[in-house]
């Protein structure tokens, strides 16, 4: 776990990774929740980041007083997130530097997310980003989300990769998983919403996309 790898391609997943959408999610979720009588918790939380829409909603329908239909509960969400989003939306730290160092480098790169393709393409117009990420992956291209390895698998194929060449950057416990399975080398960097949990089958983890330790990983990549 500790050899260093011979890093070809990365990939990246994107809520609370690139973009602070989790604190955001984690808002919208409160505010949804609070209009049933509950509010967001640390294990409803947990049971829905890093994976798809559908599966995060059967998860927090569980907690309810009543269960209600998830996808339902996604729409109202989504209103709810969307009116927040403009407002508090921001890149992760060291986001911009890691793209251009990687630029830099000719490393190709792709996005993995469990989220829909539709919002992550508002995401990527919105901070000028789409045509960085010309391979992107989402929850309509895969049949397992994550913790399943399909989607890392995926990506490695479209970056025409082997697993093992390509570094998987991640913040959640399901993501985190999901690389590893793949046999990608995984840097997981929790945040705030997420680093309550297991991480250690990450081979790294890092405090945010600038740390030494992340960027240590490119040197000599070729040796």
């Amino acid at each position: 776990m500790s050899d260093k790898p011979r890093i070809q391609a990365v990939a990246f997943d994107l809520d609370g990774l690139m973009f602070n959408t989790e604190h955001v999610f984690f808002l919208s979720g409160d505010a949804l929740l609070q209009r049933r009588g509950k509010e967001m918790t640390e294990e409803i939380l947990k049971g829905m980041m890093g994976r798809r829409a559908m599966e995060g909603f059967e998860h927090l329908s569980s907690h309810l007083h009543e269960p209600e239909d998830p996808h339902e509960l996604w729409v109202e969400s989504q209103e709810i997130f969307h009116s927040l989003l403009h407002q508090h939306l921001k890149p992760m730290h060291g986001l911009f530097e890691l793209l251009d160092y990687l630029d830099e480098l000719e490393i190709p790169k792709c996005v993995a997310t469990s989220s829909p393709r539709a919002y992550l393409e508002m995401l990527l117009e919105q901070f000028d980003l789409t045509h960085r990420f010309p391979i992107t992956l989402t929850a309509e291209d895969v049949t397992h989300g994550k913790p399943h390895p399909e989607i890392y698998l995926t990506a490695a194929e479209k970056l025409k990769v082997d697993p093992k060449q390509m570094l998987v950057l991640e913040d959640s416990e399901a993501g985190t998983k999901s690389g590893a399975a793949s046999g990608a080398y995984v840097v997981s960097i929790p945040h705030e919403y997420s680093d309550y949990g297991d991480f250690s089958a990450a081979n790294l983890v890092a405090n945010t996309l600038a740390d030494p330790v992340l960027l240590a990983l490119f040197t000599d990549r070729h040796a």
